[in-house]
């Protein structure tokens, strides 16, 4: 779907600036649930990190959980794995997932890691449940190993075996 298939205004004649900012929110709005759903919409996708000790080394590992809230995407993980002290060694990642018969995604961008002490109560509750759900151990929302980031300088392709893509940023 796109967005003004829903009624959005995304090109055409502004009215002001205010217009055009606001229209810039919505796509930017729709773009992110675009993403959201995908990834939540298949069981599994990976993120790459790069090794923090051998910095020629990437490391891939499964995710599952990916929200939306304020703008932003954020994902979750916990503070005493290695892909959280590979984010804290360096911040730019990849992460990629398919949907048998359909397209794939691929979105990279900076893991903003001070972003855990802001997030969301919605999204760490949903966090938080996701993970234990998954077979995690966290004691509550706010347990100290439970680790929330979202993402800065993100760009995402939508890709078709044709080689047709999407690319946005967010």
């Amino acid at each position: 779907p796109h967005p003004a298939r829903h009624g959005f205004a995304v090109r055409g004649d502004a009215q002001s600036p205010h217009d055009t900012v606001c229209r810039q929110h919505i796509y930017k709005e729709y773009r992110m649930d675009e993403i959201v759903q995908y990834l939540t919409g298949i069981p599994t996708w990976y993120l790459a990190t790069i090794d923090a000790a051998d910095p020629t080394q990437p490391r891939v590992r499964p995710f599952s959980f990916a929200a939306q809230a304020d703008g932003k995407l954020w994902f979750s993980t916990s503070r005493d794995k290695d892909v959280w002290r590979e984010l804290e060694a360096n911040a730019k990642f990849e992460l990629s997932g398919w949907k048998p018969g359909e397209c794939w995604i691929v979105v990279e961008g900076e893991a903003e890691l001070a972003d855990d002490e802001v997030c969301p109560d919605e999204v760490r509750q949903a966090g938080f449940e996701h993970m234990v759900g998954i077979g995690e151990h966290h004691d509550s929302p706010n347990d100290g190993r439970l680790a929330f980031f979202s993402v800065k300088n993100g760009t995402c392709r939508i890709c078709d075996i044709d080689g047709s893509e999407r690319k946005f940023q967010f």
